[in-house]
């Protein structure tokens, strides 16, 4: 589809959501464009759903989502244009939202961009991690030192990525929210918590400074850039104009830093670990059961966008332990969907649909399971049972026998690689297991077409 085409579909969903005048906001994530919407009477949704590069809808948590698929951005850019969305842009909603609605605007927004990033050198730290446990190339070895360098430097600095992608979300200068993601991560700080000689710094001889290592961390700098934003407004506006240049970035910079050292950064710490010592504790209560749990809720959270809320969890595993194992879960859900889907190429006699059922099962080995969920299992609800089934049980046994990930990667079956090393076997045989059990599932519960 080409770039003018693209113009089209975006000023005809525009058109449909009630015009420009009816969007608060809008972005995207790695499948769906998502709108703050005024009045969504006025959204002309069957409209929507005729588009052919529509795959489907959604109105969750004050979020209007439609389902685009992969190539997402190409429909987005050309929206943003038209919208006049900007980085320095303020919503003009003054709506009160729910606090769900406000963390899934959030974590999506937040967490959609930099997706890529992050997938690239998960991949790569998950291969480097496989090899070296197979002995194929020595952990000492430069090889593995650069490779090292591809692989943990958006790890490392993820605070820098979330950042700027949290700045464009509460609508604040970027460069600013970077400043003090670097600030955070600056050699003194990062040194001192290694040392582990002093507990905190003094300001002014009586402001403690707690030390901590924020590298990879995720919810202090999100938390910070919420509050850079509200501040960085005020400044602006109290300021005359003749000083505002320079004054009101130098005031944010330094209120805000310090607000962040003294108070957002332990607390986001303690949180961040709050929410891993609780994974951790089912963990220990059963593996077996936190498969279940994990695996039966997985394929519920992607139809209602709750599944970025998953993200952070796993990234601040990364960050305090190394290694995660609720990624390898999300990876069974993902097949258990496209084993359920194709299950359903049985249902219907028409081609076209039979079309749409296979090339949405081969976009959930892919990864993306969008198109199945919308386009097939919401429609045949019993494959959508069948799925949950099979995610939870193949969840399970990769649970029982301790799978893990090394690094953040995309939950397709390209991705299988990462996990060579003592968990493969398990890794494959779980995939072996979502796949058959969602197919057979869906198989004995739904009926054939006649």
């Amino acid at each position: 589809m080409g770039k003018n085409n693209h113009e089209q579909v975006a000023q005809a969903i525009i058109e449909s959501l009630g015009g420009k005048q009816n969007i608060n906001n809008a972005w995207h994530c790695m499948t769906r464009l998502r709108f703050d919407i005024k009045d969504e009477s006025l959204i002309n949704e069957e409209a929507i759903k005729a588009m052919s590069s529509v795959m489907g809808v959604q109105n969750k948590n004050d979020q209007y989502q439609i389902i685009i698929g992969t190539d997402v951005n190409s429909y987005f850019e050309p929206l943003a244009q038209q919208l006049g969305i900007n980085d320095n842009q303020e919503s003009s909603s003054d709506e009160k939202k729910s606090m769900t609605a406000m963390f899934m605007d959030i974590v999506s927004g937040v967490f959609g961009p930099i997706v890529p990033a992050i997938a690239g050198a998960g991949m790569i730290k998950g291969l480097l991690a496989g090899f070296q446990a197979l002995n194929w190339i020595s952990a000492d070895s430069q090889t593995v030192q650069v490779l090292d360098m591809l692989a943990s430097g958006v790890f490392t600095f993820l605070p820098f990525f979330i950042a700027a992608s949290a700045a464009r979300i509460f609508k604040t200068n970027q460069y600013l929210a970077i400043a003090i993601a670097a600030a955070m991560q600056f050699p003194t700080m990062v040194d001192a918590a290694a040392a582990g000689e002093i507990d905190a710094f003094r300001v002014f001889g009586f402001i403690p400074i707690p030390v901590f290592n924020y590298s990879g961390t995720v919810i202090p700098i999100i938390i910070t850039v919420f509050v850079l934003s509200y501040i960085y407004r005020w400044v602006d506006k109290v300021l005359p104009k003749a000083l505002r240049t320079v004054f009101t970035p130098t005031i944010s910079l330094f209120v805000t830093g310090l607000i962040a050292f003294v108070i957002i950064g332990p607390i986001g710490i303690h949180l961040g670990n709050g929410l891993a010592r609780v994974i951790a504790a089912l963990f220990e209560i059963s593996p077996i059961l936190a498969g279940i749990i994990v695996g039966l809720i997985r394929p519920i959270s992607i139809l209602t966008g709750l599944h970025h809320a998953m993200t952070p969890i796993a990234l601040q595993n990364f960050a305090d332990q190394g290694y995660d194992m609720l990624m390898p879960m999300m990876f069974m859900t993902n097949m258990a969907i496209a084993g359920a889907t194709l299950a359903m190429y049985r249902k219907t006699k028409n081609q076209q649909e039979r079309s749409v059922i296979i090339s949405s099962a081969l976009s959930g080995f892919l990864g993306i399971t969008e198109p199945a969920l919308f386009g097939v299992l919401t429609k045949y609800k019993r494959g959508l049972i069948a799925a949950t089934i099979g995610s939870a049980v193949a969840s399970a046994f990769i649970s029982a026998f301790g799978v893990r990930l090394y690094g953040y990667i995309l939950s397709s079956i390209f991705s299988l690689p990462a996990y060579i090393g003592e968990y493969f076997i398990f890794a494959v045989l779980g995939i072996v297991i979502a796949i058959v059990v969602a197919f057979i599932s869906a198989t004995f519960l739904s009926k054939p077409a006649k």
